[in-house]
């Protein structure tokens, strides 16, 4: 039976690759009598403050889920408001990015985007693809279902065009063909605001990372918090399904 149970075990190294599902901005928001994209904003700015934590707690990678294939049904305004935001967030922050050594990289499907938003991040990845400090990932339009679905039609493409042997096709092979294929595995996924799902985001790659749920909202989440989760996770004891003596 699984264990997640951490006592006893020594301290192992902290997580390489963490991922974050961002919840919580519009109740943030609304608790102080606030519009909803009043909380997306806050929500923004506090993604530049856990990048700026990685270097030094050792994370080498971070994938944050921005919206989701599902967030268009929301409302047309908030919708709208929230793009907007990515354009600003991008246009905003990408010299310093470049600066700070983050590499940038966006997954999701982009075809539903306006032509504007996909400029900037198309932009924004070629002025940081030369960063190594810390790569930054951001999920926009990203469903892990559509993920992969689409990564299959590209893989059938590739048998019937006779590029691929189906023989060949293993789990490494689907791998390859879904948007984080140049990523690591995510060790550790944070979801804030006291939810216990994981709402279609990393399904494939997470399938043995640690989860953590916390009540924390997100524009509440601090340095501080991400530092005691991070040594939280070196804490556990690992086994991915084998028993150790």
């Amino acid at each position: 039976m699984p264990d997640s149970s951490d006592k006893g075990c020594e301290t192992r190294p902290g997580p390489t690759h963490v991922a974050v599902i961002m919840d919580g901005n519009g109740r943030w928001a609304q608790s102080r009598g606030r519009p909803r994209l009043f909380g997306h904003h806050a929500g923004a700015k506090r993604v530049r403050e856990i990048v700026e934590a990685c270097p030094d707690l050792g994370v080498k990678y971070l994938t944050v889920f921005a919206f989701s294939t599902e967030n268009w049904k929301r409302t047309q305004t908030e919708v709208a408001g929230l793009m907007s935001l990515f354009r600003r967030y991008i246009t905003k922050e990408a010299r310093a990015l470049r600066d700070e050594g983050v590499r940038v990289r966006f997954i999701g499907d982009r075809l539903r985007l306006d032509a504007k938003l996909i400029a900037l991040m198309d932009e924004l990845e070629q002025l940081t693809r030369d960063n190594d400090r810390v790569h930054l990932t951001i999920a926009i339009n990203y469903g892990s279902r559509d993920e992969v679905g689409r990564a299959i039609k590209r893989l059938a493409e590739d048998v019937a065009a006779d590029r691929l042997n189906p023989a060949d096709v293993t789990e490494e092979t689907l791998a390859r063909y879904l948007d984080t294929h140049v990523l690591p595995d995510p060790d550790l996924v944070i979801r804030t605001s006291g939810e216990a799902r994981i709402s279609n985001f990393l399904l494939w790659q997470s399938a043995y990372a640690e989860y953590e749920f916390i009540d924390t909202l997100w524009p509440d989440f601090s340095r501080e918090i991400f530092t005691g989760l991070v040594a939280s996770y070196g804490r556990r004891d690992r086994r991915y399904g084998a028993v150790i003596a």
